[in-house]
């Protein structure tokens, strides 16, 4: 979830929900796609469709393809007039916003230490929470994603664990009333991110319980918990109640599905058969470069949805 990864890369409900949740979607603001929408809010990214042009082209094209959401972590170092061009190519295709950063972390630099002795940090990241909220209502996005921070070898795990919960109920506090939820990430320390707090959804579970707000959950990107943990279906079901968001991306490599181990057609009939309509993050990268791999991530997308 980094902007390095980002780079190196290049969501959404179904139908009715998803134009339950975009305000002023009347059916003449819509322009009609010449695919059948996907059965699940599969969100791709500025990358997924590089070849198709910029921003607002590859939304199109994405609407186009039956795709009903859309991902942008940096979405909120992008500028107001950025932001409102995309919340209105959005809105004018029946698209949901996915998640967007809310706090970037530092991660040349290993920060921000959320359960250090010293609270500097917690507060910057209280105010970048607080700034976040108006990228949200621009953007429509009722997702907002954040990381924890990185582990502070000096303290006991045990007491960052319990400043995390604090920082994150006063997180809680600030966004509850805007309707929106943060998102906790954990991240993978086996290939991508040494060193950071939250490592898995049952840690996610656990600091989300003790922070005991609606406004914050957990984000189980499948990627992550594949290379940390594994066991992924039985660990969705057991921490079902606390988690905000899923993101895929198949396991090795960080391409679409069908590219590596994870089993995605079960996942997204476990996910049916809880009637998830939430956005799934496409949080990977395409396996081929150029339109031929465009149209193999449309492709293994649409099989997995058919199951």
């Amino acid at each position: 979830m980094t902007l390095s990864r980002r780079n190196l890369l290049g969501a959404g409900l179904a139908a009715g929900a998803a134009a339950s949740l975009v305000p002023g979607m009347a059916g003449g603001q819509r322009r009609s796609s010449n695919a059948a929408r996907f059965s699940l809010g599969y969100a791709p990214h500025e990358g997924s469709f590089a070849s198709r042009g910029g921003r607002i082209e590859q939304i199109a094209f994405a609407a186009d393809q039956g795709f009903t959401a859309w991902e942008d972590n940096e979405a909120a170092t992008r500028s107001v007039a950025e932001q409102e061009q995309m919340a209105k190519a959005l809105a004018q295709r029946g698209m949901t916003m996915g998640v967007f950063v809310a706090s970037m972390p530092k991660w040349s630099k290993s920060r921000p230490l959320l359960g250090a002795t010293d609270g500097a940090e917690r507060e910057a990241f209280l105010a970048d929470i607080r700034a976040s909220l108006d990228v949200a209502k621009r953007l429509n996005a009722k997702r907002m994603t954040v990381v924890t921070g990185f582990m502070d070898p000096k303290v006991p795990v045990d007491i960052q664990t319990a400043r995390v919960i604090d920082v994150m109920r006063r997180a809680g506090d600030i966004v509850a009333p805007s309707g929106a939820a943060m998102v906790m990430e954990p991240l993978n320390t086996r290939t991508n991110h040494p060193g950071v707090y939250m490592q898995t959804i049952s840690q996610g579970y656990a600091v989300a319980r003790g922070a005991n707000s609606p406004a914050v959950k957990v984000l189980a990107d499948l990627y992550h918990e594949q290379i940390q943990s594994g066991n992924l279906i039985p660990t969705l079901d057991t921490c079902w109640n606390e988690i905000g968001y899923i993101q895929f991306g198949d396991n090795p490599g960080r391409n679409e599905p069908s590219t590596g181990e994870i089993n995605y057609a079960s996942i997204v009939k476990w996910l049916r058969a809880k009637h998830y309509s939430g956005v799934i993050g496409m949080e990977h990268g395409n396996s081929i470069a150029g339109r031929a791999g465009e149209d193999r991530l449309i492709a293994a997308y649409r099989e997995i949805d058919s199951v």
